[in-house]
């Protein structure tokens, strides 16, 4: 084995489903009851845009199946999105995606129709992401956001992302080619952002 290679680090215990608490939002397991509050944001053709989900809203059995399921993922971390001040799930957070070899995961946040412009999404992603690093060890965290969703990348440089490229023409839209932006967030530089 070269010196520049390493085993995979075991993949970290997305078993364990924690409650984060922040000023606005509390992150707690996300559960098939949830989904009636999840529904609008699923069907939601603007979120559906901003996201680039192409596919349109699951079937009622198909989501139920999945939701049901979130809470024995060992392969991911699935969270409600819950406003403290109403007690209502506005969305979801999830790391997914784990890549031992680079110690690092993927993230999506989505929030239901309603949540947008009050700060629930980037407390929601650095409580998750700041879980991510300093509970499961994750050396790196990435996402991509759409060039038509700067709102959404203004909120994840907020929590701490920092871009490094563009994936040209990496969606179409309505006939119209989409750029997305890869971010990321790295350990050593989590907190001093």
């Amino acid at each position: 084995m070269d010196d520049d290679q390493h085993e995979a680090r075991p993949r970290p215990d997305f078993l364990t489903k924690p409650v984060l608490s922040g000023d606005l939002v509390l992150l707690r397991a996300v559960t098939e009851l949830d989904l009636p509050a999840l529904r609008p944001m699923l069907a939601d053709p603007e979120i559906a845009r901003l996201t680039g989900s192409q596919s349109g809203a699951p079937e009622e059995e198909r989501l139920q199946a999945w939701y049901r399921t979130r809470i024995g993922q060992d392969d991911r971390l699935d969270l409600a999105v819950v406003e403290r001040s109403t007690g209502q799930c506005v969305g979801e957070a999830v790391l997914n995606q784990w890549d031992g070899p680079n110690e690092s995961c993927n993230f999506r946040i989505a929030l239901a129709p309603g949540a947008h412009g009050r700060g629930l999404g980037t407390e929601a992603t650095r409580l998750i992401c700041g879980y991510g690093f300093e509970k499961l060890g994750l050396h790196r965290i990435s996402l991509e956001v759409y060039a038509f969703n700067p709102r959404a990348r203004r909120a994840y440089e907020k929590a701490g992302f920092r871009a490094e490229g563009v994936l040209r023409d990496a969606l179409r839209w309505d006939g119209a080619w989409v750029d997305a932006v890869v971010m990321s967030a790295l350990a050593g530089e989590w907190g001093s952002s």
